[in-house]
């Protein structure tokens, strides 16, 4: 956007002989006297300006996601940033003598107007005042040079002096007063103050005196459109709304409603926002029954160009991870630099809670015997990370296309390696590469991985755990369809999960990890929620425990009596397997085409 505004601007200038004004340093006398005496007019000419300026302001929702009334955050954070940007004191001149510039038909080409009235008013009162203070010498005069004696041509002197004097200086103290009353109460100060009281706040009159403020600086911005000689646009960036309470999301949406409903307001909003998050924000908001039973129509009525981040190519997604891995340069500059640690009992006795977690880390060892160690993780966490962002390895395309994801990826991988190091030390184990896939798998499909490591537990506790050669995704396959039936009990759970067929490639064919390799990276897992397997576990057992189905009519006993073995198999605790074995030794149900019964 500030490349357009420069391309237009240097477009601008060639073909017309004026040139932009200033709004601060010496042009800020001129830009007063305007304020003050001039009145804009909206021209022509001014309308087929294509030169533009942004302005741009930042709004965290996330800031003032306490507050009942977060929309006036956002109008105050608005009036504030076009305050700071111009200066207090041209906004407060125009809050009291502005005037809002005027649009006049036909082919005027005056963008400036002398307000008359002003002028006559200011020398009135400079003219009452110098009259006033002329009577006053006069009278004060003479009467020190004894020209009079409190006579009644002094004393209507004085009178008349006084009264001139008072009135007009009480004219110019008054504006200068209003002015400095505006310089120092600003319009956020103002919003906050309306909305402190409960009782105004609750009256239709409140949005009213907020609309009151929006159109003074709506006016003000159009008044500086004409005198910089440029069109001017204030961009709002709003951010952390998907991260606030739903009826504080409405209340943002409404606000901005309230902002661009004048269909002349230089007013840009970019709403960084998840749109799944915030339909379902706007669809549960009491508030708002019957007017955003969906809220992506209402999302669609408010955003005029929605504009979706495209997925990364190859290449970016690389040079994400490749930053992302560098930015963690000075946290690993200990291990890089093979840098020994300091011994654990140095420093005297107190060595602190900190001595302690690095005495529990270190092992407490020799000083060569520690740097071997810091060596060696060094050199395993820079292959593990260089792995991430390696184009020759296919672990990339796992890594989903989202910064946050990706350092969080980034920062769990030397924590896990030092794990894993630690807990295998000299013997054989997990490769840093597999470290670096078992956390991505953690990190993007936490239910799933959770799933087939808890059936894994339940098959070692019934005594019928697989080999370790065993491959995890066979485990998973085999109570898949068990995890079907608790998609519900499970579903804001199955909702942190990433693609289903690229989980599928990932544990069936590029990183087939086995039983054993899966239990020795599970006790060096850092990033994955283990609340999710405990709540299967639960949701398991509780199957079940489910009563037996009723018992059958003998009529209908005899024909499914082979079906009916097959359902008992199934109902049993280890899991899917036992119900394929029995529906092996059946052949003949798959001959008279007879469906398997679903899972209880």
């Amino acid at each position: 956007m500030q490349q357009e505004a420069a391309q237009r601007e240097l477009e601008e200038l060639q073909h017309v002989q004026w040139r932009p004004r200033g709004v601060r340093g010496w042009s800020l006398p001129q830009l007063l006297w305007y304020l003050v005496f001039l009145q804009p007019i909206i021209t022509e000419v001014h309308l087929r300006r294509k030169n533009v300026q942004f302005l741009f302001i930042r709004f965290s929702a996330w800031q003032y996601a306490g507050t009942d009334k977060l929309w006036a955050g956002l109008v105050t954070t608005l009036c504030e940033g076009i305050r700071h940007h111009y200066g207090p004191l041209p906004f407060s001149v125009y809050s009291v003598m502005g005037n809002k510039p005027l649009t006049t038909p036909g082919c005027c080409q005056r963008e400036w107007h002398c307000r008359r009235r002003v002028c006559l008013g200011l020398l009135g009162l400079l003219a009452a005042l110098a009259l006033g203070v002329g009577l006053l010498y006069l009278s004060l005069g003479g009467h020190e040079h004894g020209h009079g004696h409190g006579g009644p041509g002094g004393s209507l002197l004085k009178v008349f002096g006084g009264a001139a004097t008072t009135l007009s200086g009480s004219g110019l103290l008054m504006a200068v007063y209003s002015v400095g009353k505006h310089l120092f109460v600003s319009q956020r100060k103002k919003i906050e103050r309306l909305v402190s009281r409960e009782k105004f706040g609750s009256q239709l009159g409140f949005m009213c005196e907020v609309k009151k403020e929006v159109e003074l600086l709506t006016d003000f911005l159009c008044f500086l459109e004409i005198y910089q000689r440029r069109r001017l646009r204030v961009v709002l960036e709003v951010t952390g709304l998907d991260t606030c309470y739903p009826e504080r999301v409405v209340g943002v949406l409404n606000a901005i409603n309230t902002l661009l409903s004048d269909s002349h307001a230089p007013f840009i909003f970019i709403l960084v926002v998840d749109p799944s998050i915030l339909a379902a924000c706007l669809e549960s908001a009491g508030n708002m029954k019957g007017t955003a039973d969906n809220g992506y129509l209402f999302l669609n009525r408010t955003v005029t160009l929605p504009f979706s981040v495209p997925i990364m190519g190859p290449r970016t997604k690389l040079q994400f991870l490749h930053d992302a891995v560098q930015s963690r340069d000075d946290l690993l500059y200990r291990e890089i630099t093979g840098k020994p640690r300091p011994p654990a009992g140095g420093g005297g006795g107190g060595g602190g809670e900190g001595a302690q977690l690095l005495a529990v880390e270190t092992q407490a060892g020799p000083e060569h015997a520690q740097g071997r160690v810091d060596a060696e993780a060094a050199r395993s966490i820079q292959e593990a990370l260089f792995c991430l962002h390696d184009e020759r390895d296919c672990l990339y395309e796992y890594v989903p296309d989202n910064v946050v994801s990706m350092r969080r990826i980034v920062n769990t991988v030397p924590i896990t390696v030092r794990l894993l190091q630690q807990q295998q030390g000299d013997l054989g184990g997990p490769t840093p590469r597999q470290a670096v896939a078992w956390v991505v798998l953690a990190n993007q499909w936490p239910c799933r991985l959770s799933w087939a490591l808890q059936c894994l537990e339940d098959r070692q506790q019934a005594g019928g755990a697989p080999e370790g050669r065993a491959r995890l995704w066979d485990v998973f396959r085999d109570n898949s369809r068990e995890l079907h039936t608790m998609t519900k009990a499970l579903q804001n759970v199955l909702d942190l999960d990433g693609d289903p067929e690229l989980f599928e490639r990932f544990l069936g064919a590029d990183f087939p990890f086995t039983v054993a390799e899966a239990q020795s990276l599970l006790r060096c897992t850092v990033n994955l929620d283990h609340s999710i397997r405990r709540r299967m576990g639960l949701i398991r057992a509780v199957s079940a425990l489910k009563p037996p189905s009723p018992p059958k009519s003998p009529a209908h006993d005899t024909p499914h009596a082979a079906d009916g073995a097959n359902h008992v198999s199934r109902a049993s605790p280890i899991g899917h397997a036992a119900g394929h074995a029995s529906e092996a030794h059946h052949p003949r149900d798959r001959a008279h085409g007879s469906k398997p019964r679903p899972v209880a």
